[in-house]
């Protein structure tokens, strides 16, 4: 085509074709899905532990503080390791600092379960009244 124009127009007697190419968005799309889906439990961030099943509704865990005792008794309020006297010390603060409507306890299944009702025990004494226990739910039903 010489002097002429590459591509569709009134002149050369092709039709102008307006259009999106969707195939590159869906790739786009997909790829950001499967990145979500890798790092949302990432995200979930504390002390991994295995906290024992019970025939409970799953709890959508919102703004609050997450208060773990592992296997060992040790106490983590969401990553940082606290002794008791630590933990007795500074609970308040913590809980009005970084807390949110709820305070949630995880604690192991093999946990004494003392060293849990210990927490729970040192959260009343400190008139924090929202208090919730994490448990995986049971499906075994």
């Amino acid at each position: 085509m010489i002097g002429g124009r590459l591509g569709g127009g009134p002149e050369s007697g092709l039709p102008v074709r307006a259009e999106i190419n969707v195939t590159s968005l869906v790739d786009v799309a997909f790829t950001l899905l499967v990145i979500f889906m890798i790092t949302a439990p990432i995200l979930q961030g504390g002390v991994e532990v295995a906290v024992p099943k019970a025939p409970s509704a799953p709890l959508q865990v919102s703004e609050g503080l997450v208060i773990t005792v592992d296997r060992d008794g040790q106490i983590y309020v969401d990553d940082d390791a606290f002794t008791r006297e630590e933990f007795s010390a500074t609970i308040v603060q913590l809980v009005e600092r970084r807390g949110g409507p709820t305070v949630y306890v995880k604690g192991d299944r093999d946990v004494p379960y003392g060293s849990v009702l210990w927490v729970i025990g040192k959260l009343k004494e400190s008139d924090i009244d929202a208090v919730s226990l994490i448990a995986e739910p049971d499906t075994d039903r």
